[in-house]
């Protein structure tokens, strides 16, 4: 049988450029080679290129000409992550070409890479989460209003991942230092009610018409917060399966695949929560997850007992399956 040709899309131009570059290098590496030619396609300002060799894509098919040999793609597995990706942008490019993308589609992108239009998508269907507030550029800061939520709080962009700009507040006084910070990376930024608890990360997937919840992991960490360092830096534990009771289990991977449904998500996804008092509260939800080495995604799968190869063709398939030629 003749291989597909697969696209991984990765780099881009925002924070999160060396996550992605690291997480597609995971997927290639772990791509099964008997089926697919997996080629690392890299965005740089407003170009496609091919990794390896820095010639660009013609944007109007999205093909690889390479020494007089036109290469075409049967399918793109996103791991770019952050804009244009991930918050579903360039799905509708992709659309048009008629070339299948692993993951959610335009609608869904956009709203959950909006952390705050998400929980109010998800507050009316009785989903646990902690108070917040949004505040976009330029508009005035209502100190009695955040008050009301208590210090410390939370500060972070609104539409950003991997931790970039997210400030611990412990008093009104660096409200404005810590805003000024995350508008850095984003114009909306969400003002977070601090909770003291466990933090927890929980993939889920479809496997055919299954929608499949992973191993939950437990990040413990002594820093402030599970910040950049200690996602990427080794500055956190992280412990999957995660050592919590049967009941809890069953309590967030309920969680996970309510969510996952509701937003009628596709691909591979994450849940990120913070356990309070015997409950699990949603904290945001990641369409395009990293796969890197150290990433929880590919802990879970490891921890289910599935090898990564047979996942990610799990994966792929459901795209084709959702994209029919």
């Amino acid at each position: 049988m003749k291989k597909r040709n697969i696209a991984i899309l990765t780099g881009g131009n925002v924070a999160e450029r060396s996550v992605s570059l690291k997480s597609a290098n995971t997927i290639k590496k772990y791509l099964d080679d008997q089926q697919y030619n997996g080629y690392l396609i890299e965005l740089n300002g407003k170009k496609f290129v091919e990794q390896a060799t820095g010639i660009p894509l013609d944007l109007n098919d999205f093909s690889l000409n390479k020494a007089g040999v036109k290469t075409t793609f049967d399918l793109v597995f996103l791991m770019l992550h952050g804009h244009p990706a991930e918050d579903g942008s360039i799905l509708g490019y992709f659309q048009l070409l008629g070339i299948p993308c692993t993951g959610c589609d335009h609608f869904v992108g956009a709203l959950t890479f909006n952390k705050q239009r998400t929980k109010d998508f998800l507050r009316p269907h009785g989903i646990p989460m902690v108070d917040s507030r949004l505040l976009r550029h330029g508009q005035p800061i209502d100190i009695n209003d955040i008050k009301s939520m208590g210090f410390p709080l939370f500060v972070k962009p609104n539409k950003n991942g991997s931790s970039y700009g997210i400030t611990k507040v412990p008093d009104e006084n660096c409200i404005t230092t810590s805003t000024n910070k995350a508008f850095e990376f984003d114009d909306e930024v969400i003002i977070e009610q601090f909770m003291a608890g466990q933090e927890f990360s929980n993939g889920v997937y479809r496997k055919g018409n299954e929608v499949v919840v992973l191993p939950i992991t437990e990040i413990r960490t002594e820093n402030e917060f599970f910040d950049f360092k200690a996602k990427y830096e080794n500055e956190s534990e992280e412990i999957t399966p995660a050592e919590i009771s049967d009941e809890l289990t069953a309590q967030c991977k309920g969680l996970t695949k309510k969510i996952y449904e509701l937003l009628n998500c596709k691909g591979i996804c994450r849940v990120d929560y913070i356990l309070i008092d015997g409950v699990f509260h949603f904290l945001e939800i990641n369409t395009i997850p990293g796969m890197t080495e150290q990433s929880f995604i590919p802990q879970q799968v490891a921890a289910m007992g599935e090898d990564l190869t047979e996942f990610l063709n799990a994966v792929i398939n459901e795209a084709f399956e959702n994209n029919p030629s």
